[in-house]
């Protein structure tokens, strides 16, 4: 089973001349369950998308290892799963094909199937519809599901129950419940307890800002 874990030291993200968050190390070691806290506006979601490599830092680093053993730049996002309300579905694919087209980059859980990964999202009766015909807690439930589903060390998770009702939050606790163990999950919330009630660690980004207008 591989394991993942990520070093961070003196990490630092600013837009124009104003800092997001500087100075950020912490240590996440393979496995853990991390909850990054911090009020809307705060640079919660920013780090998130640093620590995934869709964004770059203006300082510090990152160190990602696999087992003690450093992972490549090029190979980090064979070992990610992501998902977040932001993030964009292809609209003009079916469930189904939407499924088997992920499947094709990043294999999931056990080789599950689309059929059985249809049954899990709890979709059986949209799996032939246009992603583009499903309402925005259909399309959070698939972007969840394909993500904790993925056969990946790391999983990062951006808000998660929005756009969920009490059904599919109740969903999502239990499939994450199921399937987060032997995993590095990193979970962004504004303080919601059902987004993160399986982490044992706590990164608040407020203690991490600087003053404004500081090159």
């Amino acid at each position: 089973m591989v394991a993942l874990s990520i070093s961070i030291n003196n990490l630092g993200k600013k837009f124009n001349r104003e800092w997001i968050f500087r100075n950020l190390s912490y240590e996440i070691s393979a496995n853990e369950k991390v909850v990054i806290l911090g009020g809307n506006g705060s640079g919660k979601s920013t780090l998130l998308q640093v620590l995934s490599g869709f964004v770059s830092a203006n300082e510090g680093t990152i160190l990602y290892k696999e087992n003690n053993q450093n992972i490549e730049a090029d190979k980090l996002k064979n070992n990610i799963a992501f998902a977040s309300p932001y993030l964009q579905l292809i609209e003009d694919f079916t469930l189904t094909e939407l499924i088997n087209h992920v499947k094709t980059y990043k294999p999931f859980i056990n080789q599950i199937s689309a059929e059985h990964i249809v049954e899990v999202l709890e979709l059986q009766h949209a799996q032939h519809k246009l992603i583009k015909q499903f309402s925005s807690g259909m399309k959070q439930r698939v972007k969840l599901g394909l993500a904790i589903l993925s056969d990946t060390p790391l999983l990062l998770l951006d808000e998660p129950v929005s756009n969920l009702d009490k059904n599919a939050i109740n969903w999502y606790k239990n499939l994450i419940s199921t399937y987060s163990q032997n995993r590095t999950v990193i979970v962004c919330s504004n303080a919601i307890a059902d987004e993160y009630f399986f982490c044992t660690k706590e990164l608040n980004v407020m203690n991490f800002k600087t003053a404004k207008n500081l090159i």
